[in-house]
């Protein structure tokens, strides 16, 4: 397999942070009023601390995927992820729907996205996550132009990282795929994030779903992957406003601790996991 984990590992779990704050409100839903700001503030100011207290505790290297608008917004929140040496992932400027920009645009807040990410943490990003989990045409061949290693985005698979393929859609005939990306997908998955089912927002997603079902959905993919996969990848995806959330952090401690009771978990940063990705 060309994943191959450390010695003694079995199964590598990331636990992807997407910390937003005020910016998915703004970017994602167009909603600047107090009330929904005030949700992002929650996430920056009880949210954060709250993770970065559970990861403490079972040893967990996650990636915060990051816009430069929370950066910026609450720089005392950020700084304490960055000296927690949790990894940050480029997560786009101010959360923008993606597949909503035209080129121009988009490489435009591409470029300002790296700028910041060397303003505020000193370095460029290793790896990106579309704030809209989702890319156009030309997304997959600017993150090959501007440098990135992974991307963790897309859903071809479920517990295998991949090389995703450009499509030029037909519809009258096949679609054609074109040649794998030198960019290793680290795939996502609705089913295993915590907004959807969390976050209330009248007239667009219902949330305020059952904790104890989201949970056992995580449970049971780490179960399947450890059970049945060989070398596999689990990546769960979290928001510190949404998990942060005392019931569901109490789901989130119980599935840490079912997961760490197994043997050869290996809770890591994706970078971490795509240093043992070899073609």
């Amino acid at each position: 397999m060309p994943l191959t984990l450390p010695p003694g590992k079995k199964i590598a779990v990331n636990i992807g942070c997407d910390f937003d704050a005020h910016s998915v409100w703004m970017g994602t839903f167009g909603k600047t009023s107090p009330s929904y700001l005030s949700r992002g503030e929650f996430g920056a100011e009880v949210g954060v601390p709250r993770v970065l207290d559970l990861f403490d505790r079972f040893g967990v290297t996650g990636t915060w995927c990051t816009p430069v608008h929370s950066m910026e917004t609450f720089p005392e929140a950020f700084a304490t992820i960055v000296e927690a040496d949790q990894e940050i992932a480029a997560h786009g400027c101010y959360h923008e729907s993606v597949p909503s920009l035209d080129e121009e645009t988009e490489v435009r807040l591409m470029e300002q996205t790296i700028e910041g990410h060397l303003k505020h943490v000193g370095k460029r990003p290793r790896g990106y996550r579309s704030p809209a989990w989702d890319f156009t045409e030309h997304t997959l061949a600017l993150l090959e132009k501007t440098g990135f290693e992974w991307d963790s985005s897309l859903m071809g698979r479920d517990f295998q990282p991949y090389r995703p393929r450009p499509v030029e859609v037909r519809w009258e005939e096949g679609s054609v795929r074109g040649p794998a990306s030198p960019i290793l997908e680290l795939p996502v998955s609705w089913y295993l994030d915590d907004f959807p089912v969390g976050e209330y927002i009248p007239g667009v997603n219902q949330g305020l779903g059952s904790a104890e079902v989201m949970f056992q959905r995580f449970q049971d993919h780490f179960d399947f992957a450890y059970e049945r996969e060989t070398n596999p990848v689990l990546a769960i995806t979290v928001h510190p406003q949404t998990i942060g959330r005392a019931h569901h952090l109490l789901g989130m401690e119980r599935l840490l601790t079912h997961m760490a009771g197994h043997d050869g978990v290996w809770f890591a940063s994706l970078s971490e996991i795509y240093d043992c990705w070899s073609d």
